[in-house]
């Protein structure tokens, strides 16, 4: 088959990271002997981390059969395995530093595994991009970060924790402190990235319904952002800034703009509701878009194992600004049975709109090159009469991309669909 005959997949959402001990050569050689230290008394909470096939996240001749195997031909990178000095805890990568000293520290951790990327990017150009890692807590840092980042040409996007209500160690991203930030990131086209699994506020972790309540809100704190970052007039002062939720469902954006749309109006001065119109203020004053135009001009949105339940908001935020990631090397995503998780969500699309679904989108985004990556897609990628193939009919409606599903979806994890009676 020809490239036209098969699809150009760029997986929007992938995670990497280094071996433990590889991260030392990234790091200041002032805290080796502290690396070591913490390296020594480190223990992973997480299973994936530890086992055998943890190296799907660092051994590039592994990564890249698999990834070849599952039909993609490029990849963003998000991180995954523990950068130095990160603490011992499931929420690890929620929880901000709260101290200059444990910031200090982190943001070492933070910058060797940016600089890891580099490398691991190299082994496989053109079909693999990072996105810069970046804390909030210190904004010059940050810039200074993705200053350097920008300069190295193998970074997609900028990888910004959200924050959670009443940090106490930094503002949240509605504050006006974080404008240079908004505007470097404009400057150099470079999309601001949130990931699912940051922002959710301190709680106790001692209790029987702890780790439950943890895993079930984790996406609640990250989608705020998206309203803060609207009212707080973000996207009308950079109407070029592009921000990028992924792994964190679809659905949840046509309430959230629901309730703007609907509000917004409401609040302005100009609307003389006495009621209100306290609530309003200079940001929302100024604002010339409703928030749904705002989301349909500078968002996009990271569709992580994309199901038939999520396909309606393709239509409501449009084709262009969503995204299919398989999540690899997790084994919530869809590796190594992408192909069919493509044809259970997408095989009554559109061949254009399969394209921009599965590629391009991403591709114009995160700044791959799709004529380098043509040759690769003939030889490995999905044929557009494959992906049109509907699946077998098992009388089951998944009800969200991770749950059940029709296909034996991810490396490590089995969710078939109960059987039709």
């Amino acid at each position: 088959m020809s490239a036209s005959d098969r699809y150009t997949v760029i997986s929007a959402d992938t995670h990497a990271g280094a071996d433990l001990h590889d991260y030392k050569p990234y790091l200041p050689s002032r805290l080796h002997d502290e690396f070591d230290a913490w390296a020594a008394s480190y223990q992973s909470p997480y299973d994936d981390l530890v086992i055998a096939t943890a190296k799907r996240n660092w051994d590039h001749e592994f990564r890249l059969a698999e990834m070849d195997a599952d039909g993609v031909a490029g990849e963003i990178l998000f991180p995954n395995t523990i950068p130095p000095f990160f603490p011992t805890t499931p929420n690890i990568t929620i929880s901000l530093p709260r101290t200059r000293e444990e910031l200090e520290r982190r943001w070492a951790g933070v910058r060797a595994h940016n600089r890891w990327q580099v490398d691991f990017c190299s082994l496989l150009p053109g079909r693999r991009r990072g996105v810069i890692q970046v804390f909030p807590n210190d904004v010059d840092l940050a810039l200074e970060e993705i200053r350097w980042g920008a300069e190295q040409g193998c970074f997609g996007g900028v990888l910004l924790p959200a924050v959670s209500p009443g940090d106490p160690s930094t503002e949240p991203l509605f504050h006006t402190r974080y404008e240079p930030l908004w505007a470097l990131c404009a400057e150099l086209g470079l999309p601001v990235v949130h990931h699912g699994g940051t922002g959710s506020p301190e709680m106790p972790m001692d209790q029987p319904a702890s780790h439950a309540v943890l895993i079930t809100e984790i996406v609640i704190w990250t989608q705020r952002t998206l309203g803060q970052l609207i009212l707080a007039g973000v996207f009308e002062r950079h109407p070029d800034l592009k921000f990028v939720p992924t792994e964190l469902g679809t659905r949840w954006v046509q309430m959230q703009l629901a309730m703007l749309d609907a509000m917004v109006p409401s609040i302005k001065s100009s609307a003389g509701n006495r009621t209100y119109g306290v609530f309003g203020g200079s940001s929302v004053d100024e604002l010339t878009l409703t928030p749904s135009e705002y989301v349909r001009r500078n968002c996009y949105f990271g569709a992580s194992a994309l199901s038939p339940y999520e396909a309606p908001m393709i239509d409501f935020l449009g084709p262009g600004h969503v995204m299919w990631g398989n999540d690899y090397p997790h084994e919530e995503g869809t590796a190594p049975d992408s192909t069919l998780a493509m044809r259970w969500a997408l095989h009554d699309r559109p061949e254009d709109q399969v394209r921009r679904i599965l590629g391009t989108t991403a591709a114009g985004l995160y700044g791959f090159d799709l004529a380098a990556l043509a040759p690769v897609a003939e030889r490995i990628g999905p044929s557009v009469s494959e992906v049109a193939t509907p699946l077998p009919d098992t009388g089951y409606q998944a009800p969200a991309a991770f749950a059940y599903r029709p296909f034996e979806g991810g490396l490590a994890l089995k969710r078939l669909a109960p059987a039709r009676e």
